[in-house]
């Protein structure tokens, strides 16, 4: 007798650790796919539907139509057929508004901007709401090796620290990753062999957005560097997200060892960089400051406080925030918290 196709073998290995995770925390709960219809999310969609029950977990589904795109309700639809057709329940369509303009959402995926961001946020915003209307502990997202290896290369880009090079999580609050170590290619044989239809955004090969620029340097990449090359970008994010917590965590120790208003300018300075510079942006968003508008042309401002100091005036920072040094000691607020 033989076994399932390798490429859905692999789908299915990936998702049972994670499910035996959340079975471990969670017994007997409901998860939900985030599922597009595209060929990442719908291989994911029928290696939980298989696993779920396996693992005495519930699996359901959610599809967001974006409203972007001529046909996307009819796109949602064929994606909600083909997990209801995998055994997926409940599953739940919802049509959200992309609003113009909007603040990062804080999930974890990295940097973006423009319409992606603004999507992206309405996306999470619906999968939060379904998961606490049906009482759903996970969203499992479909992102791939792939995904990640493209997000390092961004971040590369850009000049990113430490946390961007890291890119996505594996977990993070409710959103889950079982496909991060599996290769998009993978998923699409998986769904060729389940003879499941999946959707191909166009958005995927419009050269417009960074990621599928990025997307399409991968096969370079492989080409140039030799294989394993897209895999090795992938692991470089795992250690980078390792040394980026441990910084994290050192600085919101310091920070907290600070205590609150005005700080003694040398008591930042004494602060390792790494670590300062993560005390900077604690103090900015404890201020007030939104998380997707602070960039490192801020912190860098407000390190010259202690680094480089002449007498300068206030930094400006976004939400009407504040830096500002007096008498040796700093304080990043807004105007009307400064007494």
């Amino acid at each position: 007798m033989t076994g399932p196709h390798r490429a859905i073998a692999a789908t299915r290995l990936a998702v049972r650790k994670t499910l035996g995770e959340i079975e471990q925390v969670h017994p007997g709960a409901l998860v939900l796919v985030a599922c597009s219809g595209g060929a990442d999310s719908l291989a994911l969609a029928a290696a939980v539907a298989f696993e779920a029950p396996r693992a005495g977990l519930s699996p359901g589904a959610v599809i967001v139509d974006h409203d972007l795109q001529e046909g996307s309700l009819a796109v949602a639809e064929r994606a909600a057929d083909q997990c209801r057709g995998l055994g997926l329940e409940p599953v739940e369509i919802v049509t959200v508004q992309v609003w113009s303009s909007g603040g990062g959402h804080g999930n974890g995926d990295g940097v973006a901007s423009g319409p992606e961001a603004r999507a992206r946020d309405a996306r999470y915003s619906a999968f939060e709401d379904v998961a606490e209307r049906v009482g759903a502990v996970a969203v499992l997202l479909g992102h791939t090796r792939d995904d990640q290896a493209e997000q390092v290369l961004l971040g590369l880009a850009r000049g990113s620290g430490a946390r961007s090079l890291s890119g996505m999580p594996a977990r993070r609050g409710p959103y889950v990753r079982p496909l991060l170590g599996v290769a998009r290619a993978t998923t699409v044989a998986a769904c060729e062999a389940a003879g499941l239809t999946a959707w191909v955004d166009p958005h995927n090969s419009d050269p417009a957005y960074g990621r599928v620029r990025a997307r399409a340097l991968l096969p370079v990449l492989e080409t140039e560097l030799g294989p394993g090359a897209v895999a090795a970008l992938a692991r470089s994010a795992d250690l980078l997200r390792e040394d980026a917590d441990a910084l994290d965590d050192l600085a919101t120790e310091a920070r907290g060892e600070l205590g609150p208003g005005w700080i003694e300018a040398a008591a930042l300075l004494r602060l390792p960089k790494a670590i300062r510079t993560r005390v900077w942006r604690l103090l900015a968003l404890e201020a007030g400051c939104s998380p997707g508008g602070l960039i490192s042309s801020h912190i860098d401002s407000l390190d010259t406080l202690v680094t480089c100091w002449r007498g300068q005036g206030p930094i400006d920072l976004p939400g009407h925030v504040q830096g500002s040094r007096t008498d040796g000691r700093v304080l990043v607020a807004a105007p009307r918290q400064v007494e």
